[in-house]
């Protein structure tokens, strides 16, 4: 069995964006049932179009790790949402957090946190860096481009990110 590290939480995430997940398409019933399990108070029609965060949180569970989808430090709501990853992050000494222009250096299998993607506000999307380059990230991220899918995506380092989350490996709740 593997262990839950990063390097295998990338992996996991490039796997499952691939698949691709979707919500309700044209003429497709959606695949993402696996994901919205894992948050009892949520059915696939209120998930769809709004599963970024819980393809983040199901990829971690997929690769080992263990977090309860509703942590004590999730004030506003469960791991469904990207402001809970930002809230779970801060008030976890065990887990890092770290503002865009702090000086960290991201890796494959960090969590990235975006601002005003989708919807121009604060913390409205999240993935998984799989790769980084000195100008971009490549992320495996759920419901991309309001195309309602799971993809890999290069983003530019600019101020649309927010943050990075790093678990450390071996991440026990």
């Amino acid at each position: 069995m593997q262990t839950a590290t990063r390097q295998y939480l990338a992996q996991v995430a490039r796997e499952k964006a691939l698949l691709p997940f979707h919500g309700y398409l044209e003429g497709k019933e959606p695949n993402i049932e696996p994901i919205v399990s894992l948050f009892p108070k949520w059915s696939l029609k209120e998930a769809d179009r709004l599963w970024c965060a819980a393809f983040v949180y199901y990829c971690c569970i997929e690769a080992g790790f263990k977090i309860p989808y509703s942590p004590d430090k999730c004030v506003t709501c469960s791991l469904a949402g990207c402001g809970s990853w930002e809230e779970f992050a801060m008030g976890d000494s065990r887990v890092e957090y770290h503002r865009r222009g702090s000086g960290f250096v991201p890796e494959a299998g960090d969590i990235v946190i975006y601002d005003r993607v989708f919807i121009n506000r604060e913390h409205d999307h999240i993935g998984i860096v799989l790769k980084v380059s000195e100008e971009s990230i490549l992320a495996a991220e759920g419901n991309i481009f309001d195309e309602n899918i799971s993809g890999l995506v290069e983003r530019a380092m600019d101020d649309h990110i927010r943050a990075f989350i790093r678990l450390p490996d071996g991440f026990v709740y």
